[in-house]
């Protein structure tokens, strides 16, 4: 038997984040939950997310009933499951680093949209492609309501400090004067 573990959300800019198992011959799907605000900068320069990653990774084995000596677990490449992956070698646990597709991918992805659209994002552009394309559909989203939505960003990413947050600020101000200038029209 084999189990695949893949995340989603881990890298984006807003929202918890999701980690998805999947056994494969059952079918059996499971997902964990990562708050967001175990990305804030205190939690993300004791790298919490990565910590609570083995714990939650640890809690799904065991209600799959995961048998060590009997199944394998192919796991996403992606450095938030580095502990894990340190933690299964420790444990003699064998693991493969895989490409997650298919089912586990399309239902870890779309428990991120869903989680998304529940928070407000309305955009039709969000889509289950992660990268550029979706980050500025978040950022966008975000900038529209800059001070009433930035308790959903990961703040303890350096490029938020650095570079987003500034900017996030400068375009919520844009937008507010753009919107009352056609208001007093």
């Amino acid at each position: 038997m084999t189990i695949e573990i893949d995340d989603s959300g881990t890298g984006d800019l807003i929202g918890n984040a999701f980690i998805g198992f999947l056994r494969k011959e059952t079918g059996e799907l499971i997902f964990r939950t990562i708050p967001v605000d175990l990305y804030d900068e205190i939690n993300w320069k004791n790298k919490m997310p990565y910590r609570i990653v083995v714990e939650l990774v640890k809690d799904a084995l065991i209600e799959l009933n995961f048998q060590k000596n009997k199944e394998k677990i192919q796991i996403c490449r992606g450095d938030i499951f580095d502990q894990v992956r340190t933690y299964f070698n420790e444990e003699g646990i064998n693991h493969e680093p895989a490409i997650i597709e298919g089912k586990l991918q399309d239902a870890v992805e779309g428990k991120l949209i869903n989680h998304l659209r529940k928070l407000g994002v309305k955009s039709k552009k969000l889509t289950k492609e992660s990268g550029a394309r979706r980050f500025f559909v978040l950022f966008n989203w975000l900038c529209y309501d800059f001070y009433n939505r930035e308790k959903y960003v990961k703040t303890g990413f350096p490029a938020w400090n650095k570079v987003w947050r500034e900017r996030g600020i400068e375009k919520y101000k844009k937008l507010k004067r753009s919107s009352y200038k056609n208001y007093s029209k």
